[in-house]
């Protein structure tokens, strides 16, 4: 898709040249004539980009991280060739003799059809180019957005010779500021990405988000990102609640699946885990009543407390209770709850019956968590008993 836009680019390039050359040669005007080696400028532009996009995809041992930044290089050529585009119209503005250009119906029609076509085509290719995240397509496409407004300008400029309003210069100096700006947009994009700069904060709030959803995660400790070419490159450092390095290896492996699934246009994903040292421990306990009696069942179970202990010395620092949300499932029920009670990051569950060979013991092990049989009936005792473990 991208490289299938970047030659259509060289195309329409080719076309817009040829036309306002003719334009140009025909009507004697120097706003023609600036838009003509503005298309020109863009015709070699538009040979870098597709350069760029064959080139950026290709690894070697020199380049083991791809060449994804030759794109980024490309939009930062573009955006020079654009400065030396504005400085070459700037230059003829100001010091060429004023001179009547000749102007006739079809020379405007040639100039309003020089406007119409890069504007459908830079739709297509800012379209491509945000599909595939492609750098250079994205800064193609912005600048044919520049040939609209500056054929505009030119073909009001032709406008004012036929009515006496001699308008060359003035259209040629409105063409350099527009070019300058777009010029300095492209290039300070660009210089981000080649000089690493951090992803955008939507993207890494999307990418934290997604991390601390995984019920192992005690905390996501740092993030950063950078973008080369069109891809996003990620590494994370996180704690885990596991201990056991094959437990962590797939914790982080399920997370870097997750990342890859849901933020577009991520070429790779370094995780650094480390175990959790526990300072406090959190415990559920599931209850028949809010009066505190421990429940025979775990997934029938009407309510959940969550005690949190300080580890040191038992100390409760948090107790609350929760009305179990899937009571009411028919399938699971055990599997929902046991993945509820994980996003609320809980470290212990205790329990009057053993889950040994049922769902929710594999969903606890994958995240480390323990599950214990206690022999207290309600609450009360069960905390007791843990504050004089600590």
């Amino acid at each position: 898709m991208a490289e299938r836009a970047a030659w259509l680019s060289i195309a329409v390039n080719v076309v817009l040249t040829l036309l306002n050359l003719a334009i140009a040669a025909a009507s004697g005007s120097l706003a023609v004539a600036a838009e003509m080696v503005h298309n020109l400028v863009d015709l070699v532009a538009a040979v870098a980009v597709l350069v760029g996009v064959k080139v950026s995809e290709r690894k070697s041992r020199a380049f083991p991280y791809g060449l994804y930044k030759v794109e980024n290089v490309v939009a930062v050529v573009i955006a020079m060739l654009i400065f030396v585009t504005g400085y070459e119209i700037a230059k003829k503005a100001v010091l060429t003799t004023e001179h009547q250009a000749t102007v006739t119906p079809l020379m405007l029609g040639g100039v309003a059809l020089s406007a119409i076509l890069p504007l459908l085509f830079s739709v297509y290719e800012m379209r491509v180019g945000r599909a595939v995240n492609s750098p250079s397509l994205i800064a193609d496409a912005q600048e044919y957005r520049v040939h609209v407004f500056s054929s505009g300008v030119v073909f009001a400029a032709m406008v004012g010779q036929m009515t006496g309003w001699p308008l060359d210069r003035v259209a040629a100096l409105v063409i350099v500021l527009l070019i300058a700006k777009t010029g300095w947009q492209l290039l300070q994009d660009g210089m981000r990405v080649l000089l690493d700069a951090s992803l955008d904060a939507d993207t890494l709030a999307q990418v934290r988000t997604i991390i601390e959803a995984e019920p192992s995660v005690a905390a996501l400790k740092s993030l950063t990102g950078r973008n080369a070419g069109r891809y996003h490159f990620l590494e994370a450092e996180v704690t885990l609640r596991v201990h056991d390095l094959d437990k962590a290896h797939a914790i982080t492996e399920r997370v870097e699946q997750a990342v890859r699934t849901q933020v577009p246009h991520v070429e790779r994903v370094l995780i650094h885990a480390e175990p959790l040292a526990r300072t406090h421990l959190r415990y559920a306990i599931p209850l028949d009543d809010l009066g505190g009696a421990i429940s025979q069942h775990f997934g029938e179970a009407p309510y959940f407390a969550l005690v949190t202990l300080r580890a040191a010395d038992g100390v409760v620092q948090r107790q609350e209770m929760l009305a179990n949300p899937h009571t009411d499932v028919l399938k699971a029920k055990g599997i929902r709850v046991a993945e509820w009670l994980m996003e609320r990051k809980v470290d212990v569950v205790l329990l009057k019956e053993t889950l040994q060979g049922k769902g929710p013991e594999y969903v606890f092990g994958d995240a480390g968590v323990e599950a214990l049989v206690t022999p207290a009936t309600t609450l009360a005792e069960a905390v007791a008993a843990l504050s004089e473990k600590g």
